[in-house]
Formats: structure tokens, C-alpha cells, sequence
């Protein structure tokens, strides 16, 4: 078992900046690899960015390249989402997964996840 629980979230102006973290516990969370998805009222659940085991590769949704990092410190069984220069098409609620599966961008693939931190991001 992997337990996952997100912080960070909040409300914010267009423009701005903010730091999602995913603190693992439970099982090693460096056996698996690490996703951040998000979901808006009325629509699906969406990747948004993913960290693989190590060496780490990352992998990013088109409409978040350039604007968002995902990073991890294995040390503290951490992972980070920083997001910078929001937008209020970013306004959802994100969550963080832990997948044994090669398919990081799948959402059905993630074997663990948290509960969901909301962002809200006005004009």
C-alpha cells in the first residue's frame, strides 16, 4: 500500500505561481512512477504531468509545457508540481497517483491515489 496525500493548492490570480507537493508513504514510493492528473467540474479525470522511476524522465501535457515543472526528492518521498503562469483553464482539482505501470499518461494505469487538492485560478 502507498498512501498519498497533496498540498499546496489555493486560490490565485491569473499569472501566478504555485507549488503542488505529494507526499508518499507506505511501500517505497521510488518502486513506482509519479503523476499529477487533474479534474474540472463536468469533465474527466486528466494527465497533466508524470515523473518516471529513476533516471526520472518526465513527461508533460501539450497545454502544460513550458509553464509546468514536475520534479521528485526521494529522500523526503516527495513530488512536486510547480506551476507557473496560471491560467483559469487550470482551475480543477489536482491529484497526485503512484503506477507500477509503464503508461504514465493513462489514468486507468495508476495503482494509487491521493485525495485532491483544488486550485482555483481567477481572471
Amino acid at each position: 500500500q502507498v498512501q498519498l496525500v497533496e498540498s499546496g493548492g489555493g486560490l490565485v490570480q491569473a499569472g501566478a505561481s504555485l507549488r503542488l507537493s505529494c507526499a508518499a508513504s507506505g511501500r517505497t514510493s521510488s518502486n513506482y512512477a509519479m503523476g499529477w492528473f487533474r479534474q474540472a467540474p463536468g469533465k474527466e479525470r486528466e494527465f497533466v504531468a508524470a515523473i518516471n522511476r529513476n533516471p526520472g524522465s518526465t513527461y508533460y501535457a501539450d497545454f502544460v509545457k513550458g509553464r509546468f515543472t514536475i520534479s521528485r526528492d526521494s529522500g523526503k518521498n516527495t513530488v512536486y508540481l510547480q506551476m507557473n503562469s496560471l491560467k483559469p483553464e487550470d482551475t480543477a482539482v489536482y491529484y497526485c497517483g503512484a503506477t507500477s505501470s509503464w503508461f504514465v499518461k493513462r489514468v486507468q494505469g495508476y495503482d494509487y491515489w491521493g485525495q485532491g487538492t483544488q486550485v482555483s485560478v481567477s481572471s
